[in-house]
């Protein structure tokens, strides 16, 4: 990876395994999950699940996230995380499932120091109230799902772009480019002065192909093509 790179990595999954793994990669700057990753993985018990990992990953952020509909409970939960350790930020959905904002819950837990990411963002009426939400209080995340903002066949790169600009005057908010899809996006949110962008593990496989010869990388597909022609046995 190139070292003029200035977008923190972060590793999103649920996986013990492949976080521990990716823990020893010093380009990764720090990790996120949540509660559908966490049920792929197959865990059960969120708080022992978290604690295990936490005993291992102490010098960089960790996100977690409250799971309640109810912004009572919520907020009950999100002081819970946020005591589990000094590296943890609790992720808040930006509205509940009924699509009641949070802005309320976050501007009192940021007023706590509570370090906030907050997620599932997708319009720049949602970045705006969570950054007035969150205000300077706390080290706190502005988690935009960029990725699912190019599934609807829009460029995300304006909108992250100007998500940038408008948190820019709070220096405690960082931007993350969230649910990339490719490695390229690594790139898009570098050039875009993004602060933070969160990364698969399926994604992070494509690092080593980073400044790969073309001309090389054309000839391996070739080859690739005729190994699996031939291992099916295909005849005209």
């Amino acid at each position: 990876m190139p070292q003029e790179l200035k977008t923190k990595i972060f590793a999103d999954g649920a996986d013990k395994q492949d976080i521990l793994r990716l823990y020893e990669d010093k380009r990764i700057k720090g990790f996120t999950t949540n509660p559908t990753l966490m049920r792929k993985a197959g865990i059960s018990d969120y708080e022992a699940f978290a604690r295990d990992i936490l005993s291992h990953i102490k010098d960089r952020p960790i996100s977690f996230e409250v799971f309640s509909d109810e912004f009572g409970e919520m907020e009950r939960q999100a002081l819970k995380i946020a005591d589990w350790g000094a590296n943890v930020f609790v992720k808040i959905p930006v509205t509940n499932s009924l699509g009641k904002p949070s802005y309320d819950l976050i501007h009192r837990l940021a007023a706590r120091k509570v370090q906030l990411n907050v997620t599932a963002i997708l319009t720049m009426e949602q970045v705006r109230d969570v950054s007035a939400a969150l205000e300077n209080h706390a080290p706190s995340n502005v988690s935009v799902f960029a990725g699912r903002i190019a599934d609807t066949g829009h460029d995300p790169v304006p909108m992250m772009a100007a998500t940038v600009a408008l948190c820019s005057s709070h220096s405690k908010q960082e931007i993350i480019w969230a649910s990339p899809r490719e490695l390229l996006n690594i790139f898009q949110a570098d050039a875009i002065g993004c602060q933070i962008i969160t990364v698969t593990a399926d994604v992070l496989k494509k690092l080593s192909l980073v400044g790969k010869d073309l001309a090389e990388y054309s000839l391996e597909t070739v080859k690739m093509f005729k190994t699996d022609a031939e291992a099916a046995g295909f005849t005209l």
